[in-house]
């Protein structure tokens, strides 16, 4: 069995990426010691005394709360379909349907779907862009502002979402964005996924509860010492205790029709033990150790001439490869081949996961792969990235429970302008106008592909929701880009 066979092959020189227990190195004690019991024992269905999620009684129930009054939340749920499962929660706890919600381009794909699940209409902003990287930038508060009138004047909105950190480390002044929102009567829910350790170190980025986020999502395999899977949704203060449990029985009612009803409870240990040691003694010692390293790491790679981006967590190391005139996926490739995994590679830059345990080579191999890296494909940096042409805000032409369902024409894309995309248009290679950070072009679901568009998307790669290449006639070569009369993704979609 090639999964199996893949699962138990050794590991590669060095891996720095996902998820943060650096494949077991950093797995909370808690877990680690389940795991080493008989296997399959700790494989259990929601008996009485171990319960579930939504259950007043058992284990389950009991460690909820008591992360709850860890973290300083009202409320707090486990989830076992990742960060991607509670977003969707949220989100539909936050909005009716038919209500208006705000997300940024930089939206994880879930928030989407559930958008659709929910029949919400998302109205989504523009990110300020950097050239030099090809990356969205975290919003100001002036610039939320602007863009939070703007979608303000064309009808209410029912709730903001904001993303912080990003998947490089980039976060944003929460505080104040959180603040805006809140002076315009709205409930903020922070996809805070790759951030589950803020505010646990002073070198660390404050957390989104002790921002004033009304719910937050956190992936427990991202930022802690969980498995892939595990997440938890925390629940901030309300105006009062009747607004609180109003939206709390909201969650619950959106857990019901989300979360399956056999919750793994090897994920549920994990959740639970991976909080609870993120934010005990010994967890915070383990947090700054590994902040330690990465930055002794970034102290090295600087001193040889390693361009890299700043960062405001350190233990997501961004390596700039447009300074250096190398495309981050080429450098990905290089580096895979010689046994060095990153997490993200992107046009402009290749982002190092390093976890919460980093492992003690990398401060000796790290800084020479990379210098030979540079050696080998090096070049003249990279011309600047265009911006994406999109507009400040933009919402639907059609909401997106009836362009999921549409039926859809595949045409070559020079023949597409004027038409509404049934996936996202995802052109690549770098400097292409319309590629965001991640090759994903942001377009509203139906929104019309127009000659901005098709101007861009030169005879090279479209990602879709498969990839495919184009010939130079404009057709996809493998998988064909459906363009059609409506669009259910194609609002920010991360290929992820």
């Amino acid at each position: 069995m090639a999964l199996l066979e893949r699962l138990l092959a050794a590991p590669p020189l060095l891996p720095l990426h996902l998820p943060a227990h650096g494949r077991g190195r950093a797995l909370a004690p808690g877990l680690r010691r389940l795991l080493r019991q008989t296997p399959g024992s700790w494989d259990l269905p929601e008996l009485p005394e171990i319960g579930g999620p939504l259950e007043t009684e058992g284990a389950v129930a009991e460690a909820q709360a008591a992360a709850a009054e860890q973290l300083g939340a009202e409320r707090c749920w486990f989830g076992v379909n990742g960060a991607s499962g509670l977003l969707q929660v949220a989100l539909m706890a936050l909005a009716k349907p038919g209500d208006r919600v705000l997300l940024p381009r930089n939206l994880h794909r879930s928030l989407l779907h559930g958008c659709l699940l929910g029949q919400l209409r998302p109205v989504l902003f523009d990110l300020p862009f950097d050239p030099a990287t090809g990356l969205w930038l975290p919003p100001t508060p002036a610039y939320l502002e602007r863009h939070l009138a703007e979608a303000l004047a064309a009808g209410p909105l029912a709730a903001v979402v904001l993303v912080s950190p990003s998947y490089q480390g980039l976060a944003a002044d929460l505080p104040a964005l959180v603040a805006l929102a809140h002076q315009r009567g709205l409930p903020v829910l922070l996809d805070e996924a790759h951030g589950a350790h803020g505010g646990l170190d002073p070198r660390l980025p404050a957390s989104g509860l002790a921002s004033g986020a009304d719910l937050v999502v956190q992936s427990l395999q991202k930022a802690a010492g969980g498995l892939a899977q595990s997440a938890v949704l925390l629940q901030g203060a309300c105006a009062d205790a009747q607004a609180t449990a109003a939206r709390s029985e909201a969650i619950e009612r959106a857990l019901l029709w989300l979360q399956t009803s056999s919750p793994s409870a090897l994920l549920l240990a994990a959740a639970a033990t991976a909080l609870d040691h993120l934010h005990s003694a010994a967890g915070g010692r383990q947090l700054a150790r590994a902040v330690d390293t990465a930055l002794e790491l970034r102290r090295r790679l600087e001193q040889v001439g390693v361009p890299l981006l700043s960062s405001d967590d350190p233990l997501r190391l961004c390596v700039h490869t447009a300074a250096l005139g190398i495309n981050g996926l080429d450098a990905d490739a290089w580096m895979m081949e010689r046994g060095v995994i990153a997490e993200l590679p992107e046009p402009g830059c290749l982002t190092f996961c390093l976890g919460l345990a980093p492992p003690r080579r990398v401060l000796r191999v790290l800084p020479r792969r990379l210098l030979a890296l540079q050696s080998a494909l090096g070049g003249p940096p990279l011309a600047a990235f265009s911006a994406p042409p999109l507009p400040p805000v933009a919402e639907p032409e059609l909401p997106l429970e009836q362009a999921w369902r549409a039926p859809q024409q595949r045409v070559p894309l020079a023949a597409a302008r004027g038409r509404l995309a049934a996936e996202p248009l995802c052109p690549y290679p770098p400097r292409d106008p319309s590629a965001d950070s991640r090759g994903a072009h942001r377009r509203r679901p139906g929104g019309l592909v127009g000659a901005a568009t098709t101007a861009v998307a030169r005879p090279d790669r479209v990602y879709g929701e498969g990839c495919g290449r184009l010939r130079a006639d404009g057709r996809v070569r493998r998988w064909p880009l459906p363009v059609g009369l409506r669009d259910a993704w194609a609002a920010g979609c991360r290929l992820c």
